[in-house]
């Protein structure tokens, strides 16, 4: 609770936030996390309580309520009652042969292995959507910057053109196509704003921070996020470290244990009892001893055991198909990363100042006439289409980089 005090005193000073202190946010404030845990928390007492024994029956029983003629004469139990009074009273504890109860609890056991792996992956999945809406907020931002600058532009001829038309200087038309050119562009401008809101709105969510804005956030590890590399060892990293791997691994185990059990449950349970009758039997107090068990004969659990045995087969059956749906999506996004970073690092931060500085060029040269507004406004869109491009691509190389590193089940 102190960090995230300390987060919304933060935002109320509109401080800026690194995508590191989102993560901090976000692993402590996050609802959705909160109830994982909780799952994790009853898997624990799942198993305490399976340890515990069964308890003991105790039953009372032959009580008579009046006597008659022929009753016999007891010793009295208290006072001048009880010198006809018969009751009998058993008490029963079962015990488990074959070592059921540590089997059940390491059955129980490895459910929890299962709740942890639960809350891992959704930990990683929410953590994995919080990283590609800072990311895809990274590319947004910028794409408004630049369309800011054409707006800009384009607002500033419009108004120089609107009043040359009206001068007669130049064709009316010629002011249409700009004023339409501009509207096209603040359209865009109205839908990356949409993006935005929605992408803002995920880390809002996800950081239980409803007050965070974009200005609230800094870019600054950006560089180092888009020249990350891929470890060569990627491939057993992820056969290591894959949940949907550990946790068919963890089901085969179970699958194990449950065999064991079916297995042990052939042999019958013992059922222990001492009772004592008053009146029932040729003594007067009689204190006896007597144990029960089931006969195995019609029934030595041979359907459950086989059961047991096709659903091991089952969850093998099922690692295989894992991994190899593995193995494809590593290939996979391998080699999208690898055509993402050949295309980025043909691009250089040198071309898109050059290109910004060529739009200022192309637009004193229009103004000057040295070209034509057709000619200007085609710059201009080749410009925007060039930028938009290299955006896409490196939010795509962001987002893949983060699905494989979700897909590995390991940050690198």
């Amino acid at each position: 609770m102190l960090l995230s005090g300390i987060l919304f005193s933060q935002v109320g000073r509109a401080q800026t936030f690194s995508l590191e202190e989102l993560e901090a946010a976000f692993l402590q404030n996050n609802y959705m996390l909160i109830a994982s845990r909780f799952q994790v928390n009853q898997a624990d007492a799942e198993i305490v309580q399976e340890k515990l024994w069964d308890n003991p029956t105790l039953s009372i029983s032959e009580v008579n309520l009046w006597s008659n003629r022929t009753s016999e004469q007891f010793a009295r139990l208290f006072g001048n009652y009880g010198r006809t009074q018969q009751f009998a009273i058993d008490l029963e504890q079962l015990i488990e042969t074959a070592g059921k109860r540590k089997k059940r609890v390491a059955i129980r056991s490895l459910e929890k292995n299962n709740a942890v792996f639960e809350y891992e992956e959704v930990m990683r999945e929410l953590r994995k959507d919080l990283r590609q809406a800072y990311d895809e907020l990274y590319v947004i931002n910028h794409d408004l910057g630049k369309l800011q600058e054409s707006v800009t532009v384009f607002a500033n001829l419009s108004e120089t053109f609107k009043k040359q038309a009206a001068s007669q200087n130049i064709s009316k038309a010629d002011w249409l196509r700009v004023q339409s050119e501009l509207v096209t562009m603040e359209k865009e401008q109205v839908d990356l704003q949409a993006e935005l809101i929605e992408a803002i709105g995920v880390i809002q969510a996800l950081t239980s921070m409803p007050g965070m804005s974009i200005q609230q956030l800094s870019f600054a590890d950006m560089p180092q996020r888009l020249n990350r590399s891929v470890p060569l060892d990627t491939r057993a990293m992820a056969f290591e470290n894959n949940l949907g791997i550990k946790k068919q691994q963890n089901q085969l185990l179970i699958a194990d244990k449950e065999l064991e059990l079916e297995l042990a449950n052939r042999k019958p349970d013992l059922t222990v009892g001492i009772n004592y009758d008053r009146g029932g039997n040729i003594m007067q107090d009689f204190f006896g001893l007597g144990v029960s068990m089931d006969l195995p004969i019609f029934n030595r659990n041979k359907g459950n055991i086989k059961v047991a045995q096709y659903q091991i087969e089952e969850q093998r059956a099922n690692r295989s198909a894992i991994e190899i749906a593995l193995d494809t999506r590593l290939t996979s996004l391998t080699a999208q990363l690898v055509q993402y970073r050949q295309t980025l690092d043909r691009w250089s931060a040198m071309d898109v100042e050059a290109e910004s500085k060529m739009l200022e060029n192309y637009h004193k040269n229009m103004l000057s006439k040295q070209i034509t507004l057709l000619e200007f406004i085609d710059f201009t869109q080749a410009w925007r289409a060039s930028y938009q491009s290299m955006l896409e691509i490196q939010k795509n190389y962001l987002n893949t980089y983060e699905e494989l590193q979700f897909v590995v089940g390991n940050d690198f």
